[in-house]
């Protein structure tokens, strides 16, 4: 969607994007909400379970592959495994990131 204002334009996502990053939004509310304290580390295992990162790449004259992993899920469930750091909340957040990260993924190798 566009909204044009004389020489501004505000561009905003695609209605289903944008209702999936609200519902996203209030997931992650809803469980920070179950923590006692440090309620705003839900955000950061979300936003670090998103990271995908090349393990391997190969190029030749024809094409250019790249092997990609969600690095940042796997980081954080390393992080988790400690049983004093363990919540399902931070678990829960954990999975919505690797979620998007896949998500990531698909738009890579198909687009």
């Amino acid at each position: 969607m566009e909204f044009k204002f004389g020489n501004v334009a505000i561009v905003l996502p695609p209605l289903q994007l944008t209702i999936i990053g609200i519902i996203i939004i209030l997931l992650l509310v809803r469980w920070s909400k179950q923590l006692e304290t440090r309620r705003f580390t839900v955000f950061f295992y979300c936003w670090i379970s998103t990271l995908v990162t090349p393990i391997y790449s190969y190029g030749s004259s024809e094409s250019d592959f790249q092997l990609s992993l969600p690095i940042g899920f796997l980081l954080i469930l390393l992080y988790l495994s400690n049983r004093e750091r363990y919540h399902p909340s931070k678990m829960k957040a954990s999975l919505l990131g690797l979620s998007i990260a896949l998500y990531q993924l698909i738009l890579q190798y198909v687009g």
